[in-house]
């Protein structure tokens, strides 16, 4: 895992090492209206933007710098990670559950030297009792929060579920070639540089694409998680409204094995999504911003989750050099799991 702490200098691009390699530079600024209180128009009549030191504030899924690192678990992980820009709140790779909350635990794996066959492709695994498909992505409570009111927490969360849903289980999304359905539910300004991510290979962080040739069963993904939010500011004043997602996503493929996760991808992502206040920015930048995303993919093809791409590796979760299983399957455990592929 990178170091996410904002610093007194912009991010930068760190030497190259074995398994990671830098991803694009900084996007451009964004237009926006002053914050309350703020200077007026510019003298020469152009609208205010944000200064270049703020570029990687509110992200899409290339302003800010990517690393893709080559960490993992059986049959080959990758963790995917867009640190945030300076001046903001450090944002950890995963999050518990809230003080006071009962804390929860997957589904104990089997340990037997000799596991069960699999009827199914969750059995065995901790999968086996999460929700299936959209079930599992419960949107908290919407309240007002800072200067957001309910109405807009509540218009923000839904932008953000809608989004996951496109992103990680739409299978026409997965499948096809056309990343238009998801960009589009973005803010305009933010479209251009997700276009350029789903160019690249940097949008695996925060969306699913099937490598070619890959087939998923007819079983819907297991889905556990949490979403929380939380009214902040970035370094120039702009009022955020900021939703955090911690998701495991379970993906059965197809295989003839009959051994427990076999069939199975898993994909952890925790991903920061920014919606600037109105009042704050000009119209073309409101709506739904990437501001920083961490995804670790287990149990994948290396050579094809190098793309960006889903499909199913060719090793067992009960490898002698993976991790707990327990861990793969919870979000609140860490990303950074060790390289096996």
């Amino acid at each position: 895992m990178s170091d996410d702490r904002p610093d007194s200098t912009p991010p930068r691009h760190p030497a190259p090492t074995p398994g990671h390699r830098p991803g694009p530079p900084a996007g451009p600024e964004w237009p926006r209206q002053p914050p309350p209180g703020a200077a007026g128009p510019r003298r020469d009549g152009g609208p205010r933007r944000w200064p270049g030191r703020h570029s990687g504030s509110l992200l899409t899924g290339v302003t800010a710098l990517l690393l893709l690192a080559f960490v993992g678990v059986v049959g080959g992980a990758v963790l995917v990670s867009m640190p945030s820009a300076r001046g903001r709140p450090v944002v950890f790779p995963t999050f518990g559950p809230p003080p006071g909350a009962p804390a929860t635990s997957p589904t104990p794996a089997a340990t037997s030297a000799a596991p069960p066959r699999a009827s199914g492709p969750f059995d065995g695994t901790p999968a086996a009792g999460f929700p299936q498909g959209q079930a599992g992505i419960v949107l908290p409570a919407a309240k007002r929060t800072g200067p957001f009111t309910e109405k807009q927490v509540a218009a923000a969360l839904a932008k953000v579920r809608k989004v996951l849903v496109t992103a990680r289980l739409d299978r026409q999304f997965m499948t096809g070639d056309d990343a238009e359905p998801l960009v589009r539910q973005f803010a305009r300004d933010a479209r251009a540089g997700m276009r350029k991510a789903f160019a690249s290979d940097t949008f695996a962080a925060y969306a699913t694409r099937l490598a070619p040739g890959a087939r998923l069963t007819a079983d819907q993904p297991r889905v556990q998680g949490r979403i929380s939010y939380r009214a902040t500011k970035d370094d120039d004043g702009i009022r955020i409204l900021a939703v955090t997602t911690n998701f495991v996503w379970s993906y059965a493929f197809r295989t003839s094995s009959t051994v427990p996760g076999d069939a199975l991808v898993v994909v952890h992502d925790t991903v920061v999504w920014s919606v600037p206040h109105p009042d704050d920015v000009e119209s073309s930048s409101t709506g739904l911003w990437i501001e920083d995303a961490n995804a670790y993919a287990a149990n994948v093809d290396c050579a094809a989750y190098d793309k960006g791409l889903l499909d199913l590796g060719h090793q067992s979760f009960d490898g002698p050099d993976g991790p707990d299983l327990d861990a793969v399957f919870d979000p609140a455990a860490t990303l950074d799991l060790p390289d096996t592929c």
